[in-house]
């Protein structure tokens, strides 16, 4: 390809054509499986299908025949670790979504044994969070009161769980979980730190020993209902909060600097809910201020399947709440399995990830659990206890049995103050602001979004903060898409490459060519702005040359190696830049259209009209034509035609 006296050593081919449902079914894979999950099942028999199905759908098949002695007891050891923490956090994330404490414990007994069938992570330990128990206190507290309809606000949290677990279970199946990646590092980092931080302050409550307290959670309403009330504060219960807190604070602390001490912060609040028990019953603290559970009901779980309230009138808040939770607990759930699954050197399948979620939400709706996910706190102490497989939440699951079978009474003088305690010694570790500085010094609009979704939420409320961070990842997306980076390129000195002039300063310009590099796919949505943008740059290299008194300038050349696709609007685009530049006198050339491109650019009859002689393989290629045409002292064909249309006039 070339004109008559240059001729280009590779031409650019423009693909075959491929059959519209071939195109589509490429299409649609490459959307929606990457990573490609059926082809274990080529060339296999039926009967060996059936089985690989089997396994990938319910993993536990597929690493069980495997299992040794040596794996059980190093599960048997972390799954008891991470059950010393389990009981005492179950507790306490129920009282803070104001659930039954009862609840917290059984969502810790079927969750994990549905996950540990399901799940492709070994080290995710199961159980419920934070987060997502703050989320149904704020969300379902606004429509319901749980303290003058405990009932109806129990049957609404059921039925957020079951809408939460067929939420995430329906992106696993349909793989749509790049739905979830919307919410990006930064969101997560920023919203997950404005949530602890609001946990933590309505943790005052239990630490004051205050009985009424504001249903809001912005740090005003609660400041507010802190201060309100100082009539009310209980030394007791203050004096009783900081001792726990700081106990719990200094085994964190101690376990970081010699991490081989793990095992000491695990068991750190289970030491505590004992002590603190023992200490209230000795002392009979209760009739002095120090709040305490009261009765647990003994027994596993009971069924709660005529509990979900789906003729509620509320019912629109519950599934509201199920998709935001359902998110949430995706989110975090997915990025520790992920991280943790990087130490060992495994993958976790992300789509198996939500459906295994999502089936152990439905189930534990369906057995008097509320949402569980994967919490960053248990999960690492999981980890850090050996553990081999998921058989760890399974000895975990066992040991709540128990619990629930045995040893729930002896809860009953567990104090509110050292649930508090826990609480906020766990939710401290989530505010994480060494990241947010890291985030400030590599990229600031990804701080930016952590603060607004942070602010947010301690400011407004956790709709808020969901909200802002959401919209402000999703206008970082619409920004890369309507606005994308066009570069200057120039040549890298004895080298054929080309590279930009602002990464490369000792990169040469091309006298009498322009080479500009567009840095994204052409889309309606940024067509404008780069016809635009190119304009601009031919206005401002023809004023640069024109003052220096260099070359005028004779060619542009778009390197379109990273335009990976484009549209009518793009190929509009092009059209109407080519009807500028030949206005001006100048000639377009393209460099490296890819396949895609090239096929629409054909299609478009755009080929024939700039013509196929000025389309290359490379940039440098597309520069060696335009330098034989200077050199050569051929003029440029746009600026004949134009000089010929000036005779005329």
């Amino acid at each position: 390809m070339g004109n008559a006296d240059f001729e280009c050593p590779h031409r650019v081919a423009i693909p075959p054509s491929k059959p519209l449902f071939k195109s589509l079914q490429s299409s649609f894979k490459e959307t929606l499986f990457p990573d490609d999950p059926f082809r274990q099942f080529k060339n296999q028999p039926l009967a060996k299908k059936f089985i690989l199905g089997l396994q990938y759908f319910v993993p536990i098949l597929e690493w069980a025949p495997r299992y040794t002695f040596e794996f059980f007891k190093a599960d048997l050891i972390a799954g008891i670790t991470i059950a010393s923490l389990a009981v005492p956090q179950g507790i306490s994330y129920a009282n803070l979504a104001n659930l039954p404490p009862i609840l917290g414990l059984y969502s810790s007994f079927v969750p994990p044994l549905v996950y540990a069938m399901l799940g492709s992570s070994r080290d995710l330990a199961v159980g419920t969070v934070a987060v997502a128990s703050l989320l149904i206190s704020s969300l379902l507290g606004k429509e319901v009161s749980p303290y003058e309809n405990p009932t109806l606000y129990l049957q609404l949290a059921f039925t957020a769980t079951f809408f939460a677990g067929i939420f995430q279970a329906l992106l696993g199946i349909l793989r749509l979980g790049f739905i979830v990646d919307f919410l990006s590092h930064a969101t997560i980092l920023g919203f997950m730190g404005g949530a602890a931080t609001v946990v933590c302050l309505q943790q005052l409550k239990g630490i004051l020993g205050l009985i009424h307290f504001t249903h809001e959670t912005d740090i005003v309403s609660v400041m507010r209902a802190v201060f309100g009330q100082k009539h009310q504060w209980r030394w007791e219960s203050a004096v009783l909060g900081c001792c726990f807190l700081s106990f719990l604070l200094l085994t964190k602390y101690f376990s970081k600097r010699k991490p081989t001490f793990f095992w000491i912060n695990a068991m750190a609040p289970l030491t505590s809910v004992i002590l603190g028990s023992l200490l209230v019953f000795l002392t009979h603290a209760e009739k002095h201020g120090v709040q305490v559970i009261g009765h647990l009901k003994k027994g596993i779980n009971p069924l709660s399947v005529s509990e979900l309230a789906f003729g509620s009138p509320y019912l629109s808040s519950a599934i509201k709440t199920g998709i935001i939770t359902g998110i949430i607990g995706l989110a975090e759930g997915v990025a520790v399995g992920r991280s943790f699954a990087t130490f060992k050197n495994y993958h976790i399948d992300g789509n198996k990830e939500m459906i295994a979620f999502g089936m152990m939400n439905i189930a534990g709706s369906c057995t008097s659990c509320y949402l569980t996910a994967g919490p960053f706190s248990r999960t690492a102490v999981n980890f850090n206890a050996g553990c081999k497989t998921a058989v760890s939440n399974i000895v975990m699951a066992t040991a709540v049995m128990i619990t629930l079978l045995f040893l729930t009474p002896l809860f009953h003088y567990t104090p509110l103050v050292v649930l508090s305690s826990i609480i906020i010694a766990a939710m401290l570790g989530i505010i994480d602001y060494e990241a947010a500085i890291h985030l400030w010094n590599i990229d600031k609009f990804d701080f930016v979004v952590c603060m607004g979704a942070y602010i947010g939420v301690v400011f407004f409320s956790v709709e808020v903060g969901l909200v802002v961070a959401v919209t402000l990842s999703l206008l970082r997306v619409l920004l890369f898409v309507a606005r994308p980076r066009t570069f200057a390129l120039g040549n890298i000195p004895n080298s054929m490459a080309y590279r930009s002039i602002d990464q490369y300063p000792i990169a040469n310009n091309v006298p009498g060519v322009l080479i500009l590099q567009i840095d994204a796919p052409i889309y309606f949505a940024n067509s404008n702005y780069l016809r635009e943008r190119i304009q601009r740059w031919i206005y401002e290299e023809e004023e640069k040359l024109k003052s220096s008194g260099q070359t005028s300038l004779q060619y542009i050349i778009l390197d379109l190696s990273a335009v990976g696709s484009i549209d009518t609007s793009g190929i509009s685009m092009l059209e109407e830049v080519k009807k500028n530049s030949d206005s001006k006198g100048l000639k377009l050339v393209l460099a490296n259209p890819r396949s895609e491109v090239i096929k629409k650019l054909d299609k478009s009859k755009f080929i024939e009209n700039i013509g196929q002689e000025w389309i290359y393989l490379t940039v440098a290629e597309a520069v060696a034509a335009c330098n034989f045409m200077l050199h050569t002292c051929k003029p440029n064909p746009a600026a004949i035609e134009l000089q010929g249309r000036e005779n005329m006039v």
